[in-house]
């Protein structure tokens, strides 16, 4: 996270985690969506949200302190997502196993 107290990780058991960064322990319970292994996570620039992309060829953004979805962005691909980012707190962006961004 940016202020470096959780870490986020995506699984092949197709959750999302979050854990303090200090104790290493998970801070809630999983994020579940995603029907194939998570390939990419990262945090918004102010920690708000997470980004996941999948397997699946989904691209989904949760809420990082509830764990809920806030949304799903339109497949352009349907090649697996092999990576995402945040470009800022607004804008994500990622790229597909058939080498599209």
């Amino acid at each position: 996270s940016p202020d470096g107290r959780r870490v986020v990780s995506g699984s092949l058991d197709r959750t999302i985690r979050i854990w303090d960064a200090e104790t290493g322990k998970p801070v809630r319970e999983p994020f579940q969506g995603h029907t194939d292994l998570i390939k990419s996570v990262a945090f918004s620039p102010d920690g708000r949200r997470v980004v996941s992309g999948s397997g699946d060829a989904t691209i989904r953004i949760w809420d990082a302190e509830t764990g809920k979805p806030v949304g799903e962005l339109s497949r352009g691909p349907t090649d697996p997502i092999t990576s995402v980012a945040f470009s800022d707190s607004r804008r994500v962006l990622p790229a597909s196993g058939s080498n599209t961004v």
